[in-house]
């Protein structure tokens, strides 16, 4: 690595790594002012009430990460305007491109950083951030907050049990399956046909395995032992007739939000009856979520000849202009985002419209300063 690009990474990292210090702060000084009487009773741990402060903080990273970008770029643009070293690089042969790559290198990594966010420690950690709150961060109950119910009307199987996740492998605790049958409604104690009752099952292969299974029979109404199964459960048995998948059953148990890109699209394959203002409000939130990374590249391109206008010509036409472009940015994307849940826009479009509109202004901007 260059000098150069070393020192410009240096005067760019410092500040913006206070930006993010600062804006975290804020929020967890605003969330403790509510929970903090409550964490001190419950006394959850450290690890605890750290994983539940940053899976609760994680959702919001996609919009407070171009913001950070933004400032940290007006701010290290002005000092390298206001001591004349763009001047002096510019007249030592340096291209402008290579001035602002590390600035430009820098958005890039923080748009992956969004992007595994909300892919990956989203799903993953904000459920359980909103869960732990809800049993007023009692770790003790947390067993009863991963209780799912799945409901599959086309097979007609009612599922209830606690869902535990490990590296590998998700298996269900305390399972209990009821298979209906699925014909017209004539008597809704002879609709039952079987009950599985297990205390633990684990999905391998595609397959459904039930350790020591009781299975009960229905016959118009009344209880019969399952002939095929043996009184003690029958040890280990598997039910292939079963094709519930547990990221499928997961995702019902699951709030849209905090879904990834994949599980909000098999959740709309799943769900082929929504109805058509709903299905074009989430066909929309599939698309944004998927470009939401891109804002951190698009207002850096922006904020960069923002930032030598504060050095050049003032810091508050600089700031008003860079300010101005940022919120009209996110303003753009809530009227798109309008415009695609009444139909008057395509989802996909609406999505990518904001973007490409000031990805075009920044690259003009940029091409002025060049």
């Amino acid at each position: 690595m260059k000098i150069l690009t070393r020192y410009i990474l240096r005067e760019f990292c410092v500040p913006l790594f206070y930006c993010l210090t600062g804006f975290i702060s804020v929020y967890l000084l605003f969330e403790l002012f509510g929970s903090f009487s409550r964490l001190m009773a419950a006394k959850p741990g450290v690890s605890a009430a750290a994983t539940y402060l940053a899976g609760y903080f994680a959702p919001y990273f996609q919009w407070m990460a171009p913001a950070c970008l933004m400032l940290a770029t007006l701010y290290t643009m002005w000092r390298f305007c206001r001591h004349s070293e763009v001047v002096a690089m510019r007249a030592s042969g340096i291209g402008f491109f290579t001035i602002v790559k590390p600035v430009l290198a820098t958005a890039a990594l923080m748009a992956c950083a969004v992007w595994w966010v909300n892919e990956s420690y989203v799903p993953r950690y904000s459920p359980w951030a909103k869960q732990f709150k809800d049993v007023h961060f009692d770790v003790a109950a947390m067993g009863d907050a991963n209780r799912i119910l799945y409901v599959n009307e086309r097979s007609g199987r009612h599922w209830r049990a606690n869902m535990v996740r490990s590296r590998g492998e998700t298996a269900l605790e305390n399972v209990q399956v009821t298979v209906r049958d699925t014909g017209p409604v004539v008597d809704l104690s002879a609709r039952r046909e079987r009950r599985i009752s297990s205390p633990r099952a684990v999905y391998k292969g595609d397959m459904w395995y039930f350790y020591a299974p009781r299975v009960v029979r229905y016959e118009n109404g009344v209880e019969t032992p399952d002939p095929s199964v043996p009184a003690d459960g029958g040890g280990l048995r598997c039910f292939p007739e079963f094709d519930e998948r547990p990221e499928i059953m997961a995702l019902e148990n699951c709030e849209w939000a905090y879904m990834s890109t994949r599980d909000r699209r098999d959740y709309l394959d799943e769900h082929p009856n929504l109805e058509e203002q709903t299905r074009r409000r989430y066909r929309y939130d599939v698309w944004a979520k998927l470009v939401a990374p891109f804002a951190c590249l698009v207002i850096t391109l922006f904020a960069i000849p923002m930032g030598i206008a504060t050095g050049r010509q003032s810091v508050f036409l600089g700031i008003v202009g860079a300010l101005g472009m940022f919120f009209a940015f996110y303003g753009l994307t809530i009227l798109c985002m309008v415009l695609a849940a009444r139909g008057w826009l395509a989802p996909f479009p609406a999505a990518v419209l904001p973007d490409l509109v000031f990805l075009s202004l920044g690259a003009y901007l940029f091409w002025r300063n060049r």
